[in-house]
Order: C-alpha cells, then structure tokens, then sequence
C-alpha cells in the first residue's frame, strides 16, 4: 500500500494528492435542477401578461414592461439575496410610474429609475435594510391598499372602452359619463378575463386539480385573445413597436427638488417592497418541507443590491422600475423551485418572447391586460389586512394611509401615515391609568399602562393621597417606566417610609425583578427566581440558626447529595443553607404568576380546559428539586404526563407492597391517554441513589428503606470502582464514581421494570403503521445543564451508552 507524503516545508507550492481508488475531479459542470426549469415556465407563464399590464396601466411603451421582466428575472435573481423572489414590473409601483410619466416623460422616468437604483446600491452597503423593518405594518399594509385602489379605478375605465384620467377624483368624476357611454365589446372581453380569474383556481373535482396548476392568468388572457380573434371584434390590441425604435434613458429634465422627491419615492416604494417581498418568501419556504435546508434565509442587505443593480440596467435599457412581486415569488416557490435558476430562467424565457412572440402578442386585447391589473389592484386591499390592523387597534393608521395615497400620492401618503403613527404611539403612552383603594390592609394604587413624564402629575396626585404612617401597596402594571416617573416614586417612598409609613412595590422597575423585595441589593436572580425562593446570588448578610441542620435525620441524611455546610445543595428538596421558606414567599410566587403569567397561558389553559389533556409523552423522573420537567424539555401546559417519586424507581408488578400509585399512572398514561412515548430520566448526585450505596441490611424499616429496595436490582448491575469498565456509560467521558454509574444503570434497569407492566408490553406488542410506543432512556446532568439519551445501539462491549443531545441535533 503507497503512503501519501508530504512536501518539503521549503516547497515553493504543495502539491494535493488524491486519495487511492478514486479519481481526480473533472470539470464541475451546471446543472439545473428539473424543479427549476418547471417552476420557472410556471412564473413566465404568469409574468408575461402581467408585465404588459402594469406598462399599460402606467401609460409607459408595453416594451418596458418586458425589459424590467428580463432583467428583474436575471440581474436582480442572480445578484440578490433572496433566492426565491422572483422582481420585475409591479403593481405596487404602477402609481408612483404613471405619475412620473406624465410629469416628466418616458425617457426623464427612465433616467429616475436609474437613479433610484443607485440610491438602493448605497442603502445596501451601508447595511440599512433590517430598519426598513421598523416601518409600522399598517403604514405598509395601507401604502399597498391605496395604490391598489388607484389602479382599479384607472384601469376601470379602459374595461368599460374608455380612457382612464390622471387622478383618482377625476376618475371617480368621469365614471358615471363612462357607464352612460359603454363598448360592449370591451365590456365583453373584461367580463371574460374576469369571470375565468375568479373561477379558474376554484374548477371542482380531478379535472380542476389538473387545470388549476395552469396559471389563471395565463388562461384567461388567452381566452379573452382567442374570443376577440375568432368573432372578430374591433377594440384596441398590444402594439409592439419595433425594438430600433425604442425608447432609452435621457438626461433628467426638470426642477430639482422634484427630481429628488421622485427619486426618494420611487426608492422607497422599490425598496419596501422587496423587503417585505424577501420576509414573506422566507415564511413561505419555511412553510415547505424539505427546502429550509436547502434554501438560504434572505441576505436582505445583499436584495437592497441586487434590486438597485435591476434598477440600474433596467432604467439605461428604457424598461420599468424594479421590485420584488408578490405574486410570481409565491407560484415560484408554490411551483417547487430550489434556487435561483429558476428566475432567471423566467427571465431569459421573457427575452425570447419578446424576440420571437411579437406577432402573437399584439393579438392581445387591451381590455383583458386592464382587467388583469385591475384584478391585481382590487387583491392588494386584502381583507386579511383590514382584520389584522383592526385587531391591533391600527385601523387608522391604515384609514389614514390609504386615503392620502389615493388623494394625495405615494410620499404624501405614507408621511401622513407615520404622523397619524406616531401620534397613536404618543397617545397610548400618555394613556396611562391610576387608580387608588382602601381596603381594610391599608392603601393599594394600581398603575395600568406606561408610567412616563406624561403621567408624572397623576401619579404624584395619587400618591400624595395616602395618609402619613399607612401602609401602601403600588403595583405596576407596564412593561417601560422612564427617569422622571422612576424617580417620582423613588422620592415618594422615602418620604412616606420615614414618616413611620410601609411601602411595597410591585411590578416592573428598572433593573429589579418583580418577586424581589424592595430593600435587597446586589441581587442576580435570574428568571427561576420565584421558584428558588428568593436565594440570591449576594454577599452573605444573615447565617442559619446555628440548630437549622441539627434535627433529626435518620434515615434521611444520605439524601441531602451535598457536601455539607451553608453551600450544600439538596438532592432531594435540597436548598441553600441560607434559604428561609414561609406562607408569604408562597403568596408572593402566586402573586407574580396572577399578575404576570396568567395572563399569557390563560386561554392555553381554558383550551385544555374544555378538550380535556392529550399528552404525548408520560415523564417518569425523580422528586429532586433541581430537576426541572418543563425547562429541561422546552415543554408547556398539556405536553407531559410527569410522575416523580424518589429515585425515579419504577416497581415490578406484584412489588409495590399496597403502593399501585406508579403503576396506576403507567396504566393511565398508556390505555387511557394513549401517550406515544415514555421517558424514564435519571440525574446527576441523586440522593436516592446515594442512600441506596449506603444502604446497609437489618435496622428499623422506614418507609424509605422499604421504598428504596425497588433500587437493589439496579445496585447488582452496577459494576463498584475496583471493577473496571462495564454497565450503563456515556459517550465521550467515563462516569464521575460510582454513584454515576449507579444514577445510568438505574436507567436502564427501571426501563426493564417498565416493560414487564401489562399495559406496557401490550401496547409494545401491538406496533401498529404509526409506530406504536416508544420507551427513552434519559440522564440529566445537573451542574453541566446537560442532557444524555439512551442510544438504541449498544457499545463495543454490549453495554448501554448515553449520548449527549446537542444544540445541532435537530432532526432527534
């Protein structure tokens, strides 16, 4: 056998050398992925139509249209950062065009759009693309709603055969002239375009499963087509002028600062857009299986530049403004596509098209291509929108938005909007309740709402209203409190504590937990504060009644698993020597819980309520304190059917000695709420397992010794230090000591004790398509915070293994 060596370090260049039985790598070709190709004639199909719409509604050359699809399809999809979205010729932008169109011409909006490119170029490398996030989802929801009813409106009138007008009020104006003068053969073609975009998508049975994956579009312009060739009507068609004759950039012609204002609006819009436009593709991704993995998240900083490259080229070639759409993103994904060949796949069909398709292109009515964006603009003010903001009390923020792009424009629009925005934020931070009670315990003041300077006067009125020397009670209910609100209370409680008065606050206070008492300092609790009484991570101020440790422990004392001292921890209810329990830290947890944690699971819980519990696993584990269920498995209300007793021991049938509580819980868990699963978790310094290697035979016979003997079997398996390798092990390091290797072996033994239940083996025996039940194996390490399963394949030596579960293994 040849040996690799390697080159001599003073090698001017190392050479690679290829391993033995296999060949070097060729050439790595391209390849495209059969999703691909289908997906992408699926986004042609749609993006054709579509794109000599928009240029019809915006009053540019229908060549335009065809060139920002190409170049959308091919610039922005192999420069951008979302891999999926498809850009070219949107709705959205078909206001902003028009507008700039007939401000100032076709080659001076060329030149905008240009410049509207260069300014997303320097957006994305100065990283700004996450705070165009940060704009208020009603402003957004309500900018694409107003657009959306200026195009139905304007393209209304070419469906009726007549001419739309510049405006909104002006169109609204002309309508009624317009219906008096109708063209029945336009109406008759629209009607038709319509009529197919609605039913289309909705045609019944397994003839409707095969003819809805043909783009409703697509049909129903081609319907719309052939109608008005084969009867022969006389209305107005796509006419494409030569490509010699088209239409470039010019130098921008016009006062400046309306060039800038263009320049900003049309940047803004664009950007939005595709911003949004990346978000959502990355939802619908998400949504399918099998592709996260293969699809990147968006680099929304990388679309910014991909989108203003489009811009760029799209503008210099005479084509329209640039975004990310909708609409063709979400058939792209919806088609199967994996990468971003198949935009540019669409990209490169719409330059042939708009080589070799001429002549069947200008047979297309101007009717069917108005009632197509007029579909599209009328599906921008989305009813799901409209809830949504209604639901988050912003509905006018989005009335106001809506109607200033109707009336107004794009940038008037949406400015009013973050006015109207901002204001509402002002309001309800201002809007903060304060309410003051006597009760027979003394004085309790409830501030509801964000407790700010704007608040300051009520607060300090109310304050002011308890008597010298009572006790108080204030409860903050607000999640901000700032410095002069902070400080009026501050102030407050000084004065009415050294006028032989109590305060207690409660609530959230800046840099203080809600169950820590007021005078505590240096306190580092973190969030299990509630549940670790208050044991705070702080110089030592008080110690423990020297008799706190000296009680009487026999038969017990094996169980603490600490080392003894102030800092020893309990293995079974154990606590800090410094810790202190009373009816009142009791109260206070469940105070907390009322006032900040009921409110967020309450409905969760009513739902459990009314359904009754479907849990999916039954968690056999320890009763030490430490041992968290719900925190170690992520795991919330209704998820684990949890038994805990001492060792976690699961007693043979026939052994429990009048004690059925866990085989009764068993046969629950198994025949009644037909878990799928059951866990069996042991843990690290289990006192249990402690006291049962210190178990010594004859002596008074406790009800903890009696229970401790359901642990012998597992004591036998349990291989002592002078014993070398052998039992349960985890993977990657030996076990700590014997009680180790007694904690793992315990596993693996109460795991044999569950299976010889009748339930259980039943339920085994019985499989089934689904699976049927599985049995875990689990250990919790508790000073490493680390979780080890028990692997279904055995060791080198046939023993058991526990392999830790890391935060990379997501397909467990």
């Amino acid at each position: 056998m040849s040996a690799c060596v390697p080159a001599p370090a003073d090698s001017a260049r190392t050479k690679h050398v290829h391993p033995p039985h296999s060949p070097p790598p060729g050439p790595r070709r391209f390849r495209i992925a059969g999703a691909d190709v289908s997906a992408s004639i699926a986004v042609f199909l749609i993006a054709l139509p579509l794109s000599l719409g928009i240029a019809l509604a915006t009053g540019a050359p229908l060549q335009a249209g065809l060139v920002a699809a190409a170049v959308g399809g091919i610039v922005a999809g192999r420069i951008g950062g979302c891999p999926l979205q498809v850009s070219g010729p949107a709705a959205g932008l078909t206001v902003v065009t028009a507008d700039l169109i007939q401000q100032y011409g076709w080659r001076t909006t060329c030149a905008i759009t240009v410049l509207a490119g260069l300014a997303q170029l320097g957006l994305g490398c100065l990283r700004v693309a996450r705070s165009a996030l940060a704009v208020s989802p009603a402003i957004v929801h309500g900018m694409l709603a107003g657009i959306g009813v200026t195009i139905a409106v304007a393209q209304l009138h070419i469906v009726l055969g007549g001419t739309p007008q510049s405006a909104v009020p002006e169109n609204l104006a002309a309508l009624p002239a317009q219906l008096a003068n109708l063209h029945p053969a336009d109406v008759a073609v629209s009607a038709l375009t319509l009529t197919l975009l609605f039913l289309w998508p909705r045609l019944p049975g397994r003839v409707g499963r095969v003819l809805g994956k043909l783009p409703a579009a697509l049909i129903a312009v081609a319907a719309a087509t052939a109608l008005a060739a084969l009867t022969g009507l006389r209305l107005p068609k796509v006419d494409l002028p030569s490509w010699s004759s088209h239409a470039l950039a010019a130098l921008p012609d016009g006062p400046v600062l309306g060039l800038v204002a263009a320049v900003l609006t049309t940047t803004l819009v664009c950007s939005v857009q595709s911003l949004l436009g990346a978000v959502a593709v990355d939802k619908l991704v998400a949504a399918r299986p099998g592709l996260t993995g293969r699809v990147r998240r968006s680099d929304l900083d990388r679309e910014l530049l991909g989108q203003g490259a489009a811009n760029i080229v799209s503008g210099s070639l005479g084509g329209l403004p640039i975004a990310g759409v909708a609409v063709r993103s979400s058939a792209n994904v919806a088609a199967g596509a994996v990468s971003r060949n198949s935009t540019m796949l669409h990209g490169g069909y719409v330059v042939i098209a708009a080589l070799l398709l001429v002549p069947a292109l200008e047979l297309i009515p101007l009717a069917s291509l108005a009632a197509l964006v007029m579909s599209v603009g009328l599906k921008m003010v989305s009813l799901n929108h409209i809830r949504t903001v209604t639901r988050h009390r912003e509905v006018l923020v989005y009335a106001v938005t809506t109607g200033g792009v109707v009336f107004f424009g794009v940038l008037e629009g949406v400015a009013l909007g973050i006015a109207v925005a901002v204001g509402v934020a002002l309001h309800r931070l201002s809007r903060t309740r304060i309410t003051h009670e006597e009760t027979e315990g003394g004085h309790h003041i409830h501030v509801r709402g964000q407790l700010t300077f704007l608040a300051v006067p009520r607060l300090s009125r109310v304050l002011h209203q308890v008597p010298h020397g009572a006790d108080a009670v204030v409860e903050l209910d607000g999640s901000f409190m700032d410095h002069a609100a902070y400080e009026t209370l501050q102030d407050w409680q000084k004065t009415h504590t050294a006028q032989g008065g109590s305060v207690d606050i409660t609530g959230r206070r800046p840099g203080i937990r809600i169950s820590e008492p007021v005078e505590v300092d240096d306190c580092r609790c973190r969030p299990w504060t509630a549940w670790r009484n208050h044991q705070c991570e702080r110089p030592p101020t008080a110690t423990a009644p020297p008799d706190a440790g000296s009680q009487d422990t026999a038969g017990v004392a094996d169980l603490t698993g600490g080392t003894g001292g102030t800092g020893g921890t309990g293995g079974i209810g154990g606590r800090e020597g410094t810790a202190t329990s009373s009816p009142t830290d009791l109260a206070r947890g469940i105070s907390a819980f009322q006032r900040n944690t009921a409110p967020h699971v309450r409905g969760e819980l009513a739902r459990l309520a009314r359904e009754g519990q479907q849990p999916s696993q039954l968690f056999l584990t320890c009763a030490d304190s430490r041992v968290v269920t719900s925190m170690i498995t992520s795991s919330g209300p209704g998820d684990l059917f949890v038994v805990r007793n001492v060792g976690n021991f699961v007693p043979l049938p026939g052994e429990e000695s009048g004690d059925d509580s866990v085989a009764a819980a068993i046969e629950y868990a198994v025949d009644v709420l037909k878990v799928r699963s059951i866990t069996v978790c042991g843990h690290s310094d289990c006192g249990a397992m402690q006291a049962l290697l210190g178990t010594e035979p004859g002596g008074a016979q406790t009800p903890l010794k009696r229970w401790l003997r359901h642990g012998l079997p597992s004591l036998a398996r349990t291989p002592g230090d002078g014993d070398g390798a052998g039992g349960p092990r985890l993977a990657g390091r030996a076990a700590a000591d014997t009680a180790e290797r007694l904690c793992l072996a315990n596993v693996v033994q109460q795991l044999e004790h569950l299976r010889a239940h009748e339930s259980v083996s039943r339920a085994l025996a019985a499989g089934g398509a689904d699976g049927g039940l599985e049995l875990h194996g689990m250990y919790f390490h508790v000073g490493e915070a680390q979780a080890y399963l028990l692997a279904e394949e055995a060791g080198e030596d046939g023993e058991a293994v526990f392999r830790r579960v890391l935060e990379t293994d997501l397909t467990a």
